[in-house]
C-alpha cells in the first residue's frame, strides 16, 4: 500500500468527526431559531384538535393567538386593543382580516347599535346572550367592535371601545360570573381597520331591519372561538 493511500485512510476519521459536529451544531441552531421565532411556531400549527371546528385553520389560529397575546386578551381581565395596534399585529389587509372570520357565519352574531351610541337595546342584549349560550366546548369569546366612518376618527375609536365594553358589562351583569372577564377578549377597530361590507348584513344580526354599510359597522361581532390558541 502506497504512503499516499495510507495517509488518506488514516486522515478520513479526522475529517468525518468535524463534519458530524458541524451538522449537529447546525441542527441545534435550527431548533433554537424555531423556539425563538413565533412565526416558525405558528407555521407548524397545522392540525386542529378534535374539539376544534373546521374553520380553525392554521392561519386563523396564528392571527387570533398573535392578536390576543399582543392586545392583552389572554390571561387578562377586560383589556383590549386599539385599531393601530390590531392592524400592525394582525399584519393583514382589511379584507384578509375579515375573510378569516367568514367561516364563522353560522356561529357568530352581529350586535348593532344606534349612531353615536354604546347602549345595548333589548334585541342586542338578547343577541349577546344567545351568542354566549352557544359555547359548546369553546373557551374564548371574541368581541370585535367597530364604528361607521361618521365624525372624527378618535371619537369613533372611543365609540367602538365603548361598544366592546358594553358587551362585556352586560354579560357580567346578566350572569354574575367573576370568571367571565377571563374568557372575553375585547378588540375595537374604530373606523380605521377592517370595515365590514354589506355582505355581512346577511349574518345573524340583532336587528332584522334593512341594513347598510354604515349600519353594519355600528356594531360588535361576537362569537365563541373553538380554536386552541
Amino acid at each position: 500500500m502506497s504512503e499516499v493511500v495510507l495517509r488518506g485512510i488514516l486522515g478520513a476519521p479526522a475529517l468525518l468527526v468535524p463534519a458530524l459536529m458541524v451538522g449537529s451544531w447546525l441542527g441545534s441552531a435550527e431548533e433554537r431559531l424555531k423556539a425563538n421565532d413565533p412565526s416558525a411556531a405558528e407555521s407548524e400549527v397545522a392540525i386542529a384538535s378534535v374539539a376544534e371546528d373546521a374553520y380553525c385553520t392554521p392561519k386563523l389560529k396564528a392571527i387570533v393567538r398573535r392578536v390576543a397575546t399582543a392586545c392583552g386578551l389572554v390571561g387578562a381581565a377586560g383589556r383590549g386593543c386599539q385599531p393601530a395596534v390590531a392592524k400592525n399585529v394582525a399584519q393583514l389587509s382589511d379584507e384578509d382580516f375579515n375573510a378569516l372570520f367568514r367561516p364563522l357565519e353560522e356561529r357568530a352574531r352581529i350586535v348593532q347599535f344606534d349612531a353615536d351610541s354604546v347602549e345595548l337595546d333589548e334585541g342586542a342584549k338578547a343577541t349577546v346572550e344567545k351568542a354566549w349560550g352557544d359555547q359548546r366546548g369553546a373557551s374564548f369569546f371574541f368581541v370585535v367592535a367597530r364604528a361607521s366612518p361618521d365624525g372624527k376618527t378618535d371619537h369613533n375609536e372611543k365609540l367602538s371601545a365603548g361598544r366592546a365594553q358594553a358587551v362585556l358589562d352586560h354579560l357580567q351583569r346578566r350572569f354574575d360570573d367573576p370568571d367571565i372577564a377571563k374568557q372575553v377578549g375585547l378588540l375595537w377597530l374604530g373606523e380605521d381597520f377592517a370595515q365590514l361590507d354589506e355582505a355581512f348584513c346577511g349574518w345573524q344580526r340583532s336587528r332584522p331591519s334593512e341594513c347598510t354599510a354604515k349600519e353594519i359597522n355600528r356594531s360588535a361581532f361576537v362569537a365563541w372561538i373553538d380554536c386552541a390558541i
